[in-house]
């Protein structure tokens, strides 16, 4: 039987690609036809991404393969990015390298053979741009969102707004107003939206041209599942016939682990659900001041604790960060010393395996997508500290929306290039982590977050939901064009 091609476009950093490479895994697992190609677009900047190639490169899964595009620029162009926002100029640095995919996707088709057929692009959020690409060569285009559905209701809703009734978002800048999001059933305040969103300087033009965008695709893949989000879903759905058709196929989850440093054995010598985990995602890093702020927090609250610290790049850099050579440079003087045995300060983590042990009882978490699925597959609840990208709104989501979170600060901002101005004090600090930890109030959460447990499990196995809306995915992809 011939074998059904699709050419994957992710987007930069660790959170896209793994959630790419782990959602053809699971494409290929349920049909024996299917074949993947990566197209790895390299930018100007360490994305974090080079850390996970490998353990995929060797896997053993022979119809995944990977085609990457080293980075260049054309000698004319010396343009620098509109923006110094993050994200935007991850867009930009991305649509510059489009001839570059073009010809690899010309070459992909070249050498497909009789017994292989190309069915479509599936691109990621940022590589909108390469749409184009796949009208060029007549296929069909998909887009894969790593994100929630109440964010791509959101982003959706946005695009409406300027489009529709030339309404600028960003004067909701610093504005203490609350937005009406047809996927969100409570009021969104604007201090919850992404930076990005607001930026006048490009940001937010960016993101109406990537919702814009979406719309031309024949599908939008969502790695979620009904059950959690049933009220997003359902007002996605509802508009049938001006958006493309949403596929919820989630949770997919990252099980790639690696570097240990003693971590999981340390972990065995704790109590049950006695640890509180601090991981704020492959780009997430602190000041100096917030890191001894942080500190101060863990000491007083008295609770166990393993510590995700990683160092900031350099200011003015976008590179993603590193670990500390002497971590006691930033920490309070004689801190690793008085909480030895009862704390652990790491450098990376390897997150799903921490989260799966039984010593860890809580989550301190930027509040990416991906850590909010793994946390809830783990059954561990979070204190929301969102960081940068949509995560002020996710951390609005599973705070005031869901209810399967503690706040600590919802509003924060970090972005990654962006150094905030804000210092999240120790007394609020450790009355999250208390709160999460210690509080009877947690009860109910982590009542919540022990059934969606359960629940996310059967989203994935047969006749569930997420089983199910993927099954209609794959007839899709292979529908004759």
């Amino acid at each position: 039987m011939k074998k059904t091609e699709l050419l994957f476009i992710p987007g930069p950093g660790m959170g896209h690609l793994a959630s790419a490479v782990e959602f053809g895994k699971l494409l290929i697992n349920r049909d024996e036809h299917l074949s993947i190609v990566y197209i790895i677009i390299d930018l100007s900047y360490n994305t974090g991404v080079d850390a996970f190639m490998e353990p995929q490169l060797t896997d053993a899964y022979s119809c995944i393969r990977f085609v990457n595009i080293p980075y260049q620029i054309d000698s004319s162009d010396h343009q620098e990015p509109k923006s110094k926002n993050r994200n935007v100029v991850a867009v930009e640095l991305i649509n510059r390298q489009k001839p570059l995919v073009r010809d690899a996707v010309l070459d992909i088709i070249s050498k497909a053979n009789s017994d292989r057929e190309i069915a479509g692009i599936v691109v990621d959020m940022f590589c909108v741009g390469m749409i184009d690409v796949a009208q060029e060569f007549e296929l069909p285009s998909y887009m894969f969102f790593t994100s929630s559905a109440g964010f791509l209701g959101l982003m959706l809703h946005v695009q409406s707004l300027h489009d529709e009734y030339n309404e600028d978002i960003t004067h909701y800048k610093d504005s203490d107003a609350e937005l009406l999001v047809p996927s969100f059933s409570n009021p969104v305040p604007a201090k919850v939206l992404p930076t990005t969103m607001l930026d006048k300087n490009w940001g937010s033009a960016a993101v109406v041209t990537s919702a814009r965008r979406m719309l031309e695709v024949k599908g939008i893949i969502v790695n979620t599942f009904h059950e959690l989000e049933s009220y997003a879903i359902k007002s996605l759905s509802g508009q049938a016939g001006k958006i493309p058709r949403i596929y919820p196929i989630g949770p997919i989850i990252n099980w790639n682990s690696k570097q240990d440093d003693g971590i999981m054995s340390w972990l065995d010598t704790q109590p049950s659900c006695s640890v509180v985990f601090l991981c704020f995602g492959s780009l997430g890093s602190f000041s100096c001041e917030q890191v001894k702020e942080i500190a101060v927090a863990l000491e007083h609250s008295r609770c166990r604790f393993l510590w995700s610290l990683r160092q900031p790049p350099a200011k003015g850099e976008i590179d993603a960060p590193s670990a500390y050579a002497n971590p006691e440079e930033v920490l309070p003087e004689g801190f690793l010393q008085r909480t030895s045995g009862v704390g652990k300060v790491i450098g990376w983590a390897p997150q799903m395996a921490v989260l799966s042990h039984p010593a860890v009882g809580g989550f301190v978490s930027h509040c990416g997508w991906n850590s909010i699925l793994e946390s809830l597959w783990a059954g561990v609840p979070i204190a929301a500290w969102p960081m940068y990208a949509e995560q002020q709104t996710n951390a609005f989501e599973v705070v005031a929306e869901l209810g399967i979170a503690v706040e600590i600060k919802m509003d924060y901002r970090n972005d990654a290039n962006m150094e905030s101005k804000i210092i999240v004090s120790a007394d609020e600090i450790e009355n999250g982590i208390k709160r999460l930890m210690m509080d009877r109030n947690k009860d109910e959460i982590r009542e919540k977050v022990k059934d969606l447990k359960e629940i996310c499990r059967q989203a994935i196995v047969e006749e569930g939901s997420s089983y199910i809306s993927l099954a209609h995915l794959i007839e899709n992809f292979k529908e004759k064009m």
